[in-house]
């Protein structure tokens, strides 16, 4: 089930309504309600051979948990007689436990996710659980944490925490410290007022994000690689930083949604985001992008392979297996691997560089920064490693002629007709308008504004938001018949 679909929309209002409603009397009988709403959320998206996969997933962390934090009851003698003293399991069996369940959600990964890749298409499953890779990276997060701290999550709390419907698809990917206590806290299913308007307004600004941003630049992206040998420069441009702008927000757009229906239910979600194509170095990129994978990925992956503890040559390879896994996680080929690649590449040349590249003026700092960004996407979007350098030599090789009409065809297409009937005469420069104003609201949205789950916290409505809101519901909601599915969906 699609966030931007009229289907979604009556599934989160009438959720709400049944489990807020039910909360007034019993507020874990209204837990157990969202739980279902979260299996019957997750049935229709993925079917119920997928759910069994994850339900599977479940159990095995559910029963790991147990182990990883059950204490060891022993009888001691004491000089008043025996006493019952709880001391921590056999660290050898913990460890063992660890290893088993981690095992699980790996191999499960990779057998739906990467055979075809590791056997060159030899044997694959040809389909995978929907959300899969978020799902087994917060499940490894979580037997990571049971291990170390010592926590024990009731049951209940597991279910909500693996199949929450906002995150289940595409994240955030959760921290269990980050979110399970939230399940007994006072605002659990029984929001206040501010907690209502800042999800709306998050729920008004993701659709936006998606419908009106993202998906009319991926008309642009799609045109110019369908056609990629008759780009020119410029269109090949176009088609770079369309693709830029597209993903970012689409899987902002995304997390803004999913953390405005988790404040609907009293749930605050980890920031996602937080205007990454500001960033001043390629390190500081990733504090910003996609913060909860980076997160997972330092804490769970950088810390055990050492960190930067054992000299500079070797902290330079754990960056750079670090974000080889990234690039693996995100898709399996190659191109996926050259990107995560090139990103830890960029990070091990600005940490041998030094503090002396902060001499350099911020613009430049910037402008290198967002250039290298926009020529990584490539391989992350691309189909093939070939396809991939195509464009980036077209990019600065071909000729400089204007884009082609073509490259700009259906941006915004009810918008252009109506507007084109209205003025006939400007009808030819309708296209090249609005495909150049839409890049245009792109990057002032991307650079200007405070990022919507920042704002979250401080929202106040008033009657120009609530205008200004509902004007881009409206416009939103009137053109989900175009939409596509979020990109972050595939991975």
């Amino acid at each position: 089930m699609s966030f931007q679909s009229f289907g979604f929309l009556a599934f989160l209002m009438v959720t709400a309504a049944v489990c807020l409603g039910a909360a007034r009397w019993d507020r874990d009988i209204a837990a157990e309600c969202l739980t279902l709403a979260c299996l019957v959320f997750y049935v229709i998206g993925g079917g119920w051979a997928a759910l069994l996969v994850l339900v599977l997933g479940l159990a095995v962390s559910t029963a790991a948990v147990r182990v990883l934090t059950k204490p060891d009851i022993r009888i001691q003698s004491e000089d008043d007689g025996p006493a019952a003293c709880a001391c921590p399991r056999p660290n050898a069996r913990r460890r063992r436990c660890l290893f088993l369940a981690a095992a699980w959600h790996v191999g499960v990964l990779a057998v739906f996710k990467y055979a075809g890749f590791v056997t060159g298409g030899r044997f694959s499953m040809g389909w995978a659980p929907l959300g899969l890779s978020f799902f087994t990276f917060q499940q490894l997060w979580l037997l990571k944490e049971a291990y170390t701290g010592g926590f024990r999550p009731e049951r209940r709390d597991l279910r909500l925490y693996a199949l929450f419907f906002p995150t289940v698809v595409s994240g955030p990917i959760l921290k269990p410290q980050a979110f399970l206590p939230q399940l007994h806290g006072e605002k659990f299913l029984r929001p206040d007022g501010q907690d209502f308007a800042a999800a709306l307004y998050a729920i008004a600004s993701g659709m936006a994000k998606k419908v009106l941003l993202a998906d009319n630049l991926g008309i642009v992206v799609g045109n110019g690689w369908a056609r990629l040998d008759e780009l020119s420069a410029p269109g090949g441009w176009l088609v770079i930083l369309g693709y830029t702008l597209q993903l970012y927000f689409d899987f902002s757009g995304y997390c803004d949604i999913a953390a405005g229906c988790a404040r609907l239910f009293g749930l605050r979600l980890p920031v996602n985001f937080d205007s990454p194509y500001r960033s001043l170095s390629v390190g500081e990129f990733w504090k910003r992008w996609h913060i909860t994978l980076t997160s997972f990925l330092r804490e769970c992956l950088y810390f055990p392979l050492g960190g930067s503890r054992k000299g500079t040559g070797r902290t330079c390879l754990n960056i750079l297996i670090v974000f080889l896994v990234s690039g693996l996680w995100h898709g399996a080929g190659w191109t996926f691997l050259i990107w995560g690649g090139l990103h830890g590449l960029g990070q091990i040349v600005e940490r041998v560089w030094g503090k002396s590249r902060e001499k350099l003026p911020k613009l430049l700092r910037w402008a290198v920064t967002f250039a290298f960004v926009n020529a990584a996407w490539v391989f992350f979007r691309a189909p093939g490693v070939s396809q991939a350098l195509t464009l980036l030599r077209t990019a600065v090789t071909a000729d400089f002629r204007p884009p082609a009409d073509w490259l700009m065809e259906g941006v915004f297409a009810k918008e252009a007709e109506a507007f084109g009937m209205v003025f006939p005469a400007l009808r030819a420069w309708t296209a090249p308008a609005l495909t150049f104003g839409l890049f245009a609201a792109a990057m002032l949205a991307a650079l200007w504004p405070r990022n919507a789950a920042r704002q979250m916290d401080e929202f106040q409505p008033t009657a120009r938001r609530a205008v200004v809101l509902a004007l881009l519901t409206a416009w939103s909601v009137l053109s989900f018949t175009g939409v596509a599915t979020f990109i972050y969906s595939n991975f």
